[in-house]
This record gives structure tokens, sequence and C-alpha cells, in this order.
């Protein structure tokens, strides 16, 4: 899974599965960002391994007896595999290798049960200071458990029972009658921490869905779904920061016909048939190329890896897969497109220079007719463009100029 450049793994057993799953209706994507916090909160992680170590340290000084001992001993081995675990899981995800999140949830279930084991053992003592040193730990736990676990909530309410729940249990068995009250508080204590773990997860998600869709806003056309001018241009101002950005590739896309669609059939047919095209130009790019629509029907695509030749040959591709006639609510609607392709560094070496020589071919290969594409080069020594596409619809054909046809 991933989160900004690092990667984690999904858990892949049945019951860390069911751990980490968040409420139902979560988007795949914050499913994601869940994963990866619970290799987040670093301080809270670190501050709960040594004050669980609190506990079974001061146990094992006042009261060296050998149960304690072992105690001591698994919750050391525990936290030094948890700590193992950590520290692997966020350095293989900067490296995008797979990360243990299987071991990484059955330590922090096997840390509080050897927590809740132990406070168990110290209140069956008899010692009422050995059980104090043991479960204040453990009870101040319960709210970082809670804290840093609230992306996996039922992995958190887990913990929370396995470490709080042999309390009441130790109780009732030492039959101490000044221990009822702890006996009644506890599940009550574990059932509102737990319900607030949940509470947590939904505020949690609710505010990562609504982020994730302004920023979706912000960067994405709201019609077609295309990248938008601004998202396009922050793009292509990163890929010319390059070293060496040769084999970047601008095309700007014109419709030939768009405005007799509009005038002819409304704006809203016109909307669905620019749906439409987006849907046939996302399906025309390679997978790393940016598909934008800038307003209108224009529309660019950003494409790494290609000299002039391949650049022309995409270009051409591109027009040839979104000409064509479209059947929008009933409506046939004949549309083509004319293309303008400028290369960085060649035809420029910032964002707005190159977006200029790309829109410059672009009216060269509008002035000359339908369906045409034109290299940048070309537009500015008037060097013949390529052929007109063949097959083009009589409609588009007769939007030629006449001196030029």
């Amino acid at each position: 899974m991933q989160t900004g450049k690092a990667i984690y793994s999904a858990p892949t057993w049945r019951l860390t599965r069911w751990l980490a799953e968040p409420p139902a209706g979560t988007p795949d994507t914050i499913r994601q960002r869940l994963i990866a916090e619970l290799f987040g909160n670093l301080p809270v992680f670190y501050g709960g391994l040594v004050a669980t170590m609190v506990g079974p340290v001061s146990v094992v000084i006042f009261k060296p007896s050998l149960v304690f001992i072992v105690w001591l001993v698994a919750e050391a081995v525990i936290s030094v595999v948890r700590l193992a675990a950590l520290v692997h899981g966020r350095r293989a995800a900067r490296r995008g290798a797979r990360t243990h999140t299987d071991l990484h949830i059955l330590m922090a279930l096997a840390w509080s049960a050897n927590l809740g084991l132990g406070c168990c053992l110290a209140i069956l003592s008899g010692d009422w200071v050995i059980a104090m040193a043991a479960c204040i730990p453990a009870a101040a736990m319960v709210g970082g458990i809670c804290f840093r676990n609230f992306a996996a909530p039922r992995l958190a309410a887990a913990m929370m029972v396995l470490s709080m729940a042999p309390i009441p249990v130790a109780t009732l068995l030492v039959g101490e009658p000044a221990l009822i009250g702890v006996t009644l508080l506890v599940p009550l204590f574990l059932f509102s921490m737990s319900a607030a773990a949940f509470q947590m997860n939904a505020m949690v998600v609710s505010a990562m869905v609504a982020e994730q869709e302004n920023r979706h806003r912000a960067s994405h056309d709201d019609l077609t779904g295309l990248s938008n001018r601004a998202h396009l241009v922050r793009l292509l101002g990163d890929r010319l920061a390059d070293d060496q950005p040769a084999g970047l590739a601008l095309f700007f896309l014109d419709l030939d016909g768009f405005k007799s669609v509009n005038d002819r059939f409304g704006h809203a047919t016109g909307d669905g048939l620019l749906q439409l095209i987006a849907g046939k130009l996302t399906m025309a790019v390679r997978s790393g190329d940016v598909a934008a629509r800038l307003g209108g029907d224009e529309f660019v695509v950003l494409a790494d890896g290609l000299d002039r030749d391949g650049a022309l040959a995409f270009g051409r591709h591109l027009a040839e897969t979104i000409t064509r006639t479209y059947d929008v609510g009933g409506q046939a609607c004949a549309i083509g497109v004319s293309v303008g392709i400028a290369l960085a560094p060649a035809h420029g070496a910032d964002a707005r220079s190159l977006l200029a020589a790309a829109d410059a071919a672009l009216y060269v290969a509008k002035d000359r007719g339908a369906c045409r594409v034109v290299m940048a080069a070309d537009a500015a020594t008037l060097a013949p463009p390529l052929a007109p596409l063949a097959g083009i619809s009589p409609a588009l054909e007769a939007q030629r100029p006449t001196a030029l046809s």
C-alpha cells in the first residue's frame, strides 16, 4: 500500500486482514493510507515500549520470582521483535519492498496479551504494591493503543481487551471486596475506549475522503475527469526540471466539428461528446502519459520517450483514435481533431514556451484543414504537414477552407 513514496504491504493472513479491515465503504485509496498509519506515530510507539517495560522491571526488582522474570524476558523479546518489524517495514516501504505487516499486527497482539498476563499474575500474587506497579502502566497504555491504532479499530479494540480484560478476571479470583469496583469498571472502560477507536477512525476516514476529493477537484477537470490546466502545467514543469528532458513531447489537440455539434444539438450534447472523447483519449495514451483538458474542446497530452518521428506517429495515433462519428443521446456527431506537437527542449525549455510552441503548431494545423498533425518546427518553417487522415466524414471535409481543400 502506498503513502507518498512509501509502499506498505497489505496484511495477507485471515486474522490480520480482519483486524486491519476498516469500516465498509472505505475507498481503496484510503485503505492504503490506513495501512501506512499502522507504521506511524513513532513517538507514541517508543513511549509505549518504554512505559510497558517499567511495570515488569519494577515487579522483578521488588519480587524477583521466576514467573515475573519470565514475564520480563517475554516483554523484552516481544518489544525487540515489534521494534525490528516496525523499522524494517518503514525502510522496506521506502524501497518499494514487501513489509511484514502481518508480523507487525501479530506482535502488537502478543505485546498486549503479555501485558495483560503480567497484570493478572501481579494481582494473583496478593502483593498490592506489585499489582499497582504492573497495572498502572497497562491502564495508561489503553489511551495510546486507541490513539496509535485508530486506523484499524478492530485491532485497537482487540489490543485493549487483551491488555485489560485479565485484570477483572484476576480480581474476581482473588476475592478482595475492595476490588469489586475495578471488576465492574474495566469492562465499561474497555467498551468506551473501543467505541472511541471506531469513532476516531470514522472521523479520520471522513477527513481523508474530503481531502482526497478536494485535491482531485483542484487538479482535475470536473466534466471529463482529466487533469486540468494547473495540474498539467505543474507536471510539465516538474518533468522539464529534469536535467535531461529529451524525449518529452507535448500534444495540443483541438476538435474539428465541435462547434457545429453545440450549435445543432445544444451544450448538453456537447458535454456528453466531450466526456466520450475524454474516454477515447484516456485509452489512447500510454501508461505514464498525462491527458488533460484545458477548457472548451482543447485537450493536451504529455508523453515521454518520443523522438520527432515517434511523436508524429503518436500524434497521428491520437487523431485516428478520436476522429469518428459519436452517438450522443441518439445524435450522430462527426468529430475530428487537429494536433500540434512540440518537443522539449528543442521547442521550449519551460512550460509556457512549450505550450506556446504546441499551440502555434495547432493553429497551423487548423489553418491547413481538418484532422492535420503538425510539428512545431514545421509550423515555424511552413513545411508541409502530414497529410489529412483518411476517411474523414463529409461533414468534417466540408468544414475545411475552400482555398486549402
